[in-house]
């Protein structure tokens, strides 16, 4: 076991020490010029999504709406709520600026693999498509480039479909015994069979839960927030002045200035919008859209929406209070978020963010799930395979809640991530160009009048994309 761990340790320094997060800035930002600034030109234009206008005509399959929220609810985590608080800890509150930096940077990288993974998704039966970062190598860039994929999809499983499920079942049961003094067995329970429920309903219930389930906490958290705000409206001028100034470290009151506050927002941002990691372009497929970019400009939203928006409600609350003292050491993480709401609102807002951190944490689940899911069907087609998949889902979940010591076995987690990371960045540079074919078109066809951009597929019949589903005629 020292061994793997080893291992896997240095798999972990040899990505996230210090080549995948330069890796992921520099490539974003080479998206974002390239693109012609997509995610501020269309920035507007993601917001069409809420009202379900992208739905390309068939009322069965996943919308545009539908792929939204769920990849909002798996973006949307203990992270949103712990991290932050983490990141404002170590690198004091500038890292709320590079936090938000990276996140602009973002979704233009998160537009680019979500438009590539619509384009070479595959038609699975009428009413369903599959698609995602390995699907994308294996059509994109051929099948010599199959063991890429196999290895993108193993690390998939094992970070998203394993590892991750376990944490977020010891954060929902934690919280539920520390708030409320829940027992984590029966936590641990509840969170199983509804877990059970979900998954074995398959992409189609996974859609219309996160339909339900994101809304609710989503509003409700920004919601609280905004009251925190209002009630201290006044404060807010010197806050932002406060994270500006930390920033470029100009506060010197957190150790390393500038460049922990980088470090540290930077991770956070990358670690909850997940761009480039090449996990959300596996839900991303499964809309029915008329054009691929039309759900890129969708996923670049979600970004903003994890990052932009809910990140910064829980730095807001943080900053506002007076719980968090820079460079002093004291409560971090999910405690110093929920210490600060109590000391705006009361102590009844710590059952508010329990209730808050069980929803983020289901909503991540069931999204884990599907990644695995998604993964697993690119190299086996055996109902038998996702039959087992699902129930050993259900079992890591309740171990993740009723064990928190054995969520320590699934330490190979992050160095995976690590490597499907890289692995999808491989393969975003080398389809980019493909990418901005794409938006070009869209672009062409909106100067032209089009209000809602179609792919045309022989625009792009030197690719090997699936006829089925590109027909170039809207119904």
């Amino acid at each position: 076991m020292e061994f793997l761990e080893s291992l896997f340790g240095v798999i972990g320094d040899l990505t996230w020490g210090w080549a995948l997060v330069p890796f992921l800035v520099v490539l974003g930002l080479f998206f974002t010029v390239a693109s012609g600034f997509v995610q501020f030109k269309y920035f507007f234009r993601m917001f069409r999504v809420l009202s379900g206008r992208n739905q390309s005509g068939d009322p069965n399959a996943i919308s545009a709406r539908e792929a939204l929220l769920v990849s909002v609810g798996g973006r949307v985590g203990g992270g949103n709520i712990a991290g932050v608080a983490v990141a404002i800890t170590l690198g004091g509150p500038g890292a709320v600026f590079w936090m938000w930096a990276i996140a602009i940077v973002g979704m233009a990288t998160s537009l680019v693999e979500c438009s590539l993974a619509q384009l070479f998704k595959e038609r699975e039966d009428e009413h369903t498509f599959r698609g995602g970062p390995a699907r994308t190598i294996l059509h994109g860039l051929g099948q010599d480039y199959k063991w890429l994929a196999v290895i993108y999809a193993i690390c998939l499983i094992a970070a998203f479909g394993i590892g991750f499920p376990a944490f977020q079942g010891n954060t929902v049961a934690g919280a539920a015994a520390d708030s409320m003094g829940i027992d984590r067995i029966i936590t641990g329970i509840v969170l199983t069979v509804g877990t059970g429920f979900i998954v074995y309903g398959g992409i189609h219930r996974i859609a219309k839960a996160c339909d339900v389930i994101v809304p609710i906490m989503a509003f409700g958290y920004i919601g609280m927030a905004l009251i925190v705000i209002v009630l201290n409206i006044t404060d807010i001028p010197g806050v932002i002045a406060n994270i500006v100034s930390s920033a470029f470290g100009l506060n010197e009151a957190i150790g390393g200035g500038m460049g922990a506050a980088i470090a540290h927002g930077v991770r956070r941002g990358l670690f909850s919008n997940e761009a480039g990691l090449g996990s959300a372009p596996n839900v991303a497929a499964a809309a029915d859209v008329r054009h691929p970019i039309s759900q890129g400009i969708t996923q670049s939203f979600s970004v903003f929406i994890d990052t932009i928006v809910i990140c910064s409600c829980t730095a807001f609350v943080i900053l506002l209070g007076d719980v968090y003292v820079p460079g002093a050491e004291g409560i971090d993480g999910v405690a110093l978020t929920q210490q600060s709401l109590v000391s705006h609102l009361g102590e009844w807002t710590q059952y508010f963010l329990t209730g808050a951190v069980l929803l983020f944490a289901f909503s991540s689940i069931i999204y884990n799930y599907y990644l695995g899911e998604n993964a697993l069907t690119v190299m086996t087609h055996n109902p038998m395979a996702l039959h087992v998949f699902r129930i050993a889902l259900m079992a890591i979940v309740l171990l993740g809640a009723v064990a928190p010591g054995a969520t320590a076995v699934f330490f190979f987690s992050d160095p995976m991530m690590g490597i499907l990371a890289v692995v999808n960045l491989l393969a975003l540079a080398m389809l980019f160009p493909i990418a901005k074919r794409m938006i070009v078109d869209f672009g062409q066809q909106l100067k032209a009048g089009v209000e809602r951009p179609v792919l045309d597929p022989e625009k792009y019949a030197d690719l090997n994309i699936d006829r089925s589903v590109w027909t170039g005629k809207v119904e």
